[in-house]
Formats: structure tokens, sequence, C-alpha cells
């Protein structure tokens, strides 16, 4: 199971929209889940818009908060969305075999034993992550929760009986102006140290988000990733 979760505070003023990036996401079958940590004001009322946006179009889910929620958040949006895909699975299951489409159309003591099911799968099937952290300017301080919220997302990974790997980016890339993406960490389940990383992070400039989402979404999906990627040839790979 494959998903990349996006921490931004919204408003991507750089390169393809993240809306039309997310689109492209879900049609390959990875689903983008957002989380805003917004501001007052008009920014954050359009930041929000757009975060609602991205998650609709990606298939996943959006959740929006104060810095001092952002740990929670992370994990509760992790194991809920790994929930929801299955449970969307076993519906189809279910579609195909008798012919219903939801757990509330089983008799009680079957529904209980499908919701054990999906309990217990939910713990035990694999789970990538690709994490994409908004690294620009106006995210600087809100640095210290995204590092607590990463903290606790690896722990929440390791409880799981099942194997679980994570991926870091953030963007604008810190190392090149003509990149948009940077790589911390490729797939790993040794999740020790991960959070570490986070403080080499010099946080500043625009906010590509679409660009940074379709270059994830190539890493995720196995293509050759390159930041140097052009837009339009991203999203010539991805027309369906």
């Amino acid at each position: 199971m494959k998903q990349i979760l996006l921490i931004t505070d919204g408003c991507s003023n750089v390169g393809v929209s993240p809306v039309i990036a997310a689109a492209q996401a879900q049609a390959e079958g990875v689903a983008v889940n957002v989380i805003g940590v917004i501001d007052h004001g008009e920014l954050g009322v359009l930041g929000s818009e757009e975060i609602r946006e991205i998650a609709a179009a990606g298939g996943g889910m959006s959740r929006i908060v104060n810095s001092e929620q952002l740990s929670h958040t992370v994990q509760m949006m992790t194991r809920k969305t790994v929930n929801a895909t299955i449970q969307h699975a076993v519906g189809k299951e279910l579609q195909s075999i008798l012919g219903i489409s939801q757990l509330e159309q089983l008799p009680p003591e079957k529904r209980a034993e499908v919701v054990q099911v999906i309990d217990n799968m939910s713990e035990t099937t694999s789970l990538r992550v690709a994490l994409l952290i908004d690294a620009s300017a106006s995210m600087k301080p809100k640095l210290a929760a995204v590092r607590e919220a990463i903290h606790d997302l690896l722990l929440s990974l390791r409880a799981r009986s099942g194997v679980s790997e994570l991926a870091v980016f953030h963007f604008p890339s810190t190392k090149s102006s003509d990149q948009e993406l940077e790589m911390d960490h490729g797939w790993t389940n040794q999740l020790a140290n991960v959070d570490k990383m986070f403080y080499k992070i010099n946080m500043k400039g625009t906010t590509p988000t679409g660009p940074a989402l379709l270059q994830t979404l190539q890493f995720v999906t196995e293509k050759p990733f390159s930041p140097k990627t052009t837009e339009e040839g991203m999203l010539s790979d991805y027309v369906v």
C-alpha cells in the first residue's frame, strides 16, 4: 500500500497546479493525503481551500490543524487512510461475492467478523509512506512542530506489525535554486534515526507544490527519479 503524505501551509505559487498533480497520483493508484498547518487571515483561507482540493483530487484525506495539533494528526491520518483503503477493497470483494457494497448490509455477527479482518489487515499489511514536506519560507515558524510530528509518526510506524517503509522529501530544494524537490531519504524500514535529517533543512524560497508532487509520484511509482525532469515531461508520463 502506497501513499503520499503532504505537509504544507498551502498557497503554491510555482509550476503545475498541485490539484492536477494529485489527480495524476490517484490515477496511478497512489493516494495523496494533506495536512495543512495554516495561519490566520486571507492566506490561511486560500491555503485551506487548496489543501482540500489537493486531497479531493488525490483520493485522500485532508486536515487543517495548528502547530500544536500536528503530531497527533500525522499519526491519525496515516492509520485512518490505511484502514479506509482496506475497507474500500473489502467492499469491492463483498460486492463481487455477495452483491452488497457496504458493511452495514451484513448481519451483525458477520459484520463484526469483517471489521476484525479489516483491523488486522490495517496492522499487518505492508505500507509505504512518501512524506513530502513544504520547506518554503512561510513554513519556517512551523518547523519545530513538523520535526515533532515526524518523530511521532516514526514511533507509530514502528509499532505496526507489518512492514512499514518511509521515504522523505522536501521542497523547494536547498541545494539548487533550479530544482523543485530534494530527496532526504529513500525507502527505509530502519526508522530509528530518520527524524534527525530535519535539523539540516534550511527553509526558504517559493512553494512549487505541484512539481514536487509529480516528482514524488515518479519515485513512488518506481519511474526514474530526477529532480531536473521538466513538468511537461512528467505530465506526459502520466497521461491516462
